[in-house]
């Protein structure tokens, strides 16, 4: 009875091959849920750092369009402190203007062409329908000026359009 304990006792004494392997998986599992669990941590940090990121982009744009606007309201104030001659004060406010659209079609403003255009749906509105010596569906009136802003539409032309020729 002797021998058959001290070979029980030997074989526990040995490790058995799969509890190796299970303690290696084991071991190799906790490295990759700890792995998983950093990068889940990276993931969630770099969103909240792109958020803040466009915030401060968008308040960014926002300043520069304001600063290149400030010297059109220097402009207005100018014109405003001398309204005694109407001709200057009339000439005055349409250099504004100019300056004014200028400034915008640097930011990517710019009108959509619509007189004697095809109606477009994506582009204009219409407000209403007539007669005209135009084919149907040809823009003949333009009764707000609309636009885009690059390549998509900021505002509708809203327009007059032809029924047909008389």
């Amino acid at each position: 009875m002797e021998k058959k304990t001290k070979e029980v006792v030997g074989k526990d004494k040995k490790q058995d091959p799969k509890d190796t392997r299970i303690k290696e998986l084991e071991e190799k599992n906790n490295e990759l849920i700890d792995s998983l669990q950093h990068l889940q941590a990276d993931f969630e940090n770099y969103k909240k750092r792109a958020c803040k990121d466009n915030e401060h982009m968008s308040k960014f744009a926002s300043a520069k369009l304001v600063d290149k606007l400030l010297s059109i309201v220097d402009s207005f104030e100018l014109a405003l402190r001398d309204t005694e001659n109407n001709e200057q004060f009339s000439k005055g406010i349409e250099l504004i203007f100019a300056q004014l659209f200028s400034t915008l079609e640097s930011e990517g403003l710019r009108p959509i062409k619509c007189i004697g255009e095809k109606f477009d749906p994506y582009k204009h509105e219409v407000m209403l329908k007539g007669p005209s010596d135009k084919d149907e569906d040809i823009v003949i009136e333009e009764m707000q000026k609309g636009y885009m802003i690059n390549d998509k539409v900021l505002r509708h032309s809203k327009v007059k359009v032809s029924t047909g020729k008389k």
